[in-house]
C-alpha cells in the first residue's frame, strides 16, 4: 500500500485555473462566433440581435459579427429563391402546372422568410443602433 500525500491545492490558487466569467453580451458574442464557424447563421444572427438590442454601442467586432450573420442568412434564401424560381420556370415551359403551383408556394415561403430577416435587422438598426437623439434631421 502506497501512503502519498493526495491532497491537491484548490484550483482557485493556481492563476491557469481562474475562472472566467463572461457577462451576457460576452455569451452572446462567443456563441455567435460558435455559430458562425457552425455555419447556423440564423442563430448568430439571433445572438448578434440580443447584443444590438443591449444599450451599449456595438464594438467593431460586433458589428461585424452583425453583418456577417444577416448577411449569410439572407444570401442562403436569395439562394433558394433564384433555384425555385428558375425551376418553376423550367416547370412552367414544360406545362406541369401542378409543379409550378408547388414552385409558387415555395417561393412564398421563402420570401416570407426573407421578409422576417430583414424586418428584424431594419427594427433592431432603427429602435436600438441609431437612435433618433444621436441622429439630428
Amino acid at each position: 500500500i502506497l501512503a502519498q500525500d493526495c491532497s491537491f491545492p484548490s484550483a482557485l490558487s493556481r492563476p491557469s485555473h481562474q475562472v472566467l466569467v463572461m457577462t451576457n453580451r460576452e455569451q452572446d458574442v462567443y456563441f455567435a462566433k460558435l455559430a458562425e464557424q457552425a455555419e447556423r447563421y440564423d442563430e448568430m444572427a439571433e445572438y448578434m440581435q440580443r447584443v444590438g438590442e443591449q444599450p451599449a454601442e456595438l464594438s467593431v467586432e460586433e458589428r461585424n459579427l452583425l453583418s456577417v450573420a444577416y448577411k449569410n442568412a439572407v444570401g442562403s434564401r436569395r439562394a433558394a429563391w433564384r433555384i425555385i424560381t428558375s425551376v418553376e420556370q423550367k416547370e412552367k415551359s414544360k406545362g406541369n402546372e401542378q409543379q409550378v403551383s408547388y414552385a409558387r408556394e415555395y417561393v412564398a415561403k421563402v420570401e416570407a422568410e426573407l421578409q422576417k430577416i430583414c424586418d428584424g435587422i431594419l427594427a433592431l438598426v432603427d429602435k436600438n443602433l441609431i437612435p433618433s437623439d444621436r441622429c439630428p434631421i
